[in-house]
């Protein structure tokens, strides 16, 4: 958004004063270093060296917050399918009674378990939750029959057409009395038309668990709308029901077959399990039976976990998407030997490459059982004992502190001897609406924002000077950024915002770039590094059961093609810009390049690629790329993402909003390249090496 273009005309006379006062305060705390030039003049020398893109640069997250893993890796289609009360916490709760105030009704004169609601109003009270001798965790619901009305209960679902019309149903039941039919469906929320139903005798007194298929026809439900999955009893039957299931006829076993495609097309290297849940993860409780795994509060992020994505799970879904399983282990609540258990069994089913990572943010106090800074060194080092024997291979990394503010917590792990770990982890996740200048305007927070990303290297410089002055770690040991984030949100909430770039929209996939761009040219220090997430944030999202990308996904593909090449000298004519009080925790940025380029050489020598950064605000920049004696023509592709505006998302009713737009740029040996990198973009230029 033009901030003087878009927001000037609303504002009444009396109030243009105002608002150009706030403009120059703002623009007097971002300052011109040199100007951008006419043409950007950019020099490659093809026959250099400044390193190798680690291999490991290109990972992914996953956690179970929101619908990560539950509702998004995991194809399940309903949630709470256990019938437990009590999974979240009071925020949570507001955002579901949001989005269905119908479910207040119900859960206070029914107490059926959210999201669950009586089939039908007319029926009354014909339920009660019972604890103990669940089929599934703690509690089961007895629905009782009435022969006067339709007697069940329902959920709101959105499902995968026009992917797939077919539906698998499995749920547990136990006979009480009557008759002994269960009868399930999908029906239509707007006509309460029966779409697919099928009927289930159901007479076991004991826990029996029972299967049945539904299909829709063609066309009878549309993408985005919603319908009602419901079960419901005949006559005056009594019958008790848990762990209930809808599953699409189409999943990759437990896996969501859009999920693992697009994971799969990010070509990640690895991919982390791990985040704030890790603390008080006890991985027996996802081993086992999947209908037997216990449900429980996930308190990091007031959710369900129904314990579904377990080491099992994990490794079978690394495996669908070529993805080495970085496991991240429990040093909050967890003990040396309960991880050295968990390697074991890991390495009964796994003998691949592994990654462990010993604890999650070890240094925070929202951790479950967080070491003090004097407790950490001896800590890390009572697990490296534990694991070192098991997994010898392995590559073992201990937690380090955020960017800009590492020095004591990372001093006291540099207190334990040299090999105790391979990597120390760092987290680089900003909130880029969060400025220290007040009042701002979009644009300063927009460039302030941009320049996140070109401070980091100094930091990171920092960090391994620090690590190279203790003995004995100099060369032995590097660093891994095992988390990283741009967003943008409320205070104390988790719900985002988009007033500022943020990993999920346009102005984030700039930022992510320049990130790459940051790590690529600092290969020497980062030597692995997993983008937040997989899963939302600035990977793959799903929402009412339609999978989609942030334009941050497509920047990690383009940028994941240059595993293994070498960094090439590259030096710029560009402008640059600094900023005061700009983002919290990078508030003060010098010389930030307007335009940012790096470029790499394949392994075989034949591919050079040129990954490009405009950061400008306004200017597009028309740029000049001497490739000094390099032998490339013919036609390179060009993938270039840009949006009318920094604030453009991808989303489930246009998920393609935002993608590269692919085209040719002719290239003649020993002649520069000329093209316009556009304001706020990323541009990706594939060159070949011409025929000898």
């Amino acid at each position: 958004m033009d901030y003087k273009k878009d927001l000037m005309p609303a504002l009444r006379p009396a109030h243009l004063l105002v608002a150009s006062l706030l403009t120059t305060a703002c623009l007097a705390q971002v300052t011109a270093g040199r100007p951008m030039p006419k043409t950007v003049k950019v020099h490659v020398d093809p026959a250099g060296n400044q390193g190798t893109v680690p291999p490991h640069l290109f990972g992914g997250f996953l956690e179970p917050i929101d619908s990560s893993i539950n509702n998004g890796v995991i194809a399940e289609i309903l949630v709470n399918g256990s019938l437990e009360a009590g999974l979240w916490n009071h925020a949570m709760l507001e955002q579901i009674f949001r989005d269905q105030p119908e479910l207040i009704d119900s859960t206070n004169q029914t107490g059926i378990p959210i999201p669950w609601q009586p089939l039908n109003k007319a029926a009354g009270n014909r339920y009660e939750l019972h604890v103990g001798h669940a089929a599934n965790s703690w509690q089961s619901l007895e629905i009782m029959g009435t022969p006067d009305d339709l007697t069940g209960i329902k959920q709101r679902v959105y499902l995968p057409v026009p992917r797939t019309d077919g539906y698998r149903v499995s749920l547990y039941a136990r006979h009480g009395s009557g008759p002994t039919r269960l009868n399930v469906s999908l029906r239509s929320r707007s006509t309460d038309k029966i779409l697919a139903t099928a009927s289930i005798e159901a007479a076991a007194g004991e826990w029996t668990k029972y299967a049945a298929k539904l299909q829709l026809k063609l066309n009878d439900v549309h993408r985005l709308e919603p319908v009602d999955f419901a079960i419901s009893v005949e006559g005056d039957e009594r019958v008790d029901l848990d762990q209930i299931s809808l599953m699409p006829d189409d999943a990759l076993g437990p896996f969501d077959p859009e999920v693992v495609r697009m994971s799969e097309d990010m070509h990640m290297t690895e991919l982390r399990l791990g985040g704030n849940f890790i603390s008080y993860y006890h991985w027996r409780d996802g081993i086992g039976p999947l209908d037997k795994r216990v449900t429980m509060e996930n308190i990091a992020w007031g959710i369900p976990e129904y314990n579904n994505f377990g080491t099992d799970e994990f490794l079978a879904f690394c495996k669908l998407v070529h993805a080495e399983p970085q496991f991240n282990l429990n040093m909050g609540s967890g003990t040396p030997s309960e991880a050295a258990d968990w390697v074991r069994y890991i390495r009964e089913r796994y003998q691949g490459p592994l990654i462990l990572e010993m604890g999650n943010e070890l240094y925070g106090h929202w951790q479950v059982g967080y070491p003090t800074i004097h407790e950490i060194a001896p800590r890390t080092l009572a697990f490296s004992q534990a694991l070192k024997p098991l997994a010898k291979d392995a590559m073992l990394m201990a937690t380090g502190e955020s960017p800009n503010q590492f020095e004591a917590w990372n001093a006291a792990q540099y207190t334990n001897p040299p090999g105790t770990f391979d990597l120390l982890t760092m987290h680089f996740i900003t909130g880029t609406n969060h400025v220290r200048l007040a009042p701002y305007t979009p644009d300063f927070m927009a460039a302030a924002a941009y320049a996140v990303p070109h401070a980091l290297g100094a930091h990171l410089d920092s960090m391994q000077a620090q690590m190279d002055a203790v003995p004995g770690y100099k060369g032995k040991a590097h660093f891994a950024i095992t988390e990283w984030l741009f967003n943008s949100k409320g205070e104390g909430e988790r719900n985002f915002t988009n007033e500022s770039p943020s990993s999920r929209n346009e102005g984030g996939a700039v930022m992510v770039a320049a990130t790459f761009n940051t790590y690529f040219r600092h290969n020497a220090e980062v030597k692995l590094v997993d983008m937040t997430g997989l899963m939302e944030f600035a990977g793959i999202w799903k929402r009412r059961e339609q999978v989609f990308a942030s334009p941050a996904y497509y920047v990690f593909q383009l940028y994941a093609a240059a595993k293994g090449d070498t960094v090439l000298p590259v030096t710029t004519d560009t402008g640059t810009y600094s900023v005061k009080n700009g983002t919290q925790g990078y508030a003060d940025v010098a010389d930030v390049p307007y335009v940012d380029i790096v470029a790499t050489r394949s392994k075989d020598n034949r591919t050079i690629t040129l990954f490009c950064v405009n950061r400008s605000l306004t200017d597009d920049a028309p740029t000049e790329i001497d490739l000094g004696p390099s032998l490339v023509s013919g036609v390179a592709k060009v993938d270039q993402m840009t949006a009318v505006s920094r604030y453009v998302m991808n989303d489930e009713v246009e998920p393609k909003r935002v993608v590269p737009q692919v085209s040719g740029l002719n290239v003649e040996a020993r002649k520069p390249l000329h093209l316009t990198l556009p304001h706020e973009s990323v541009t990706v230029i594939h060159l070949q090496a011409a025929s000898k």
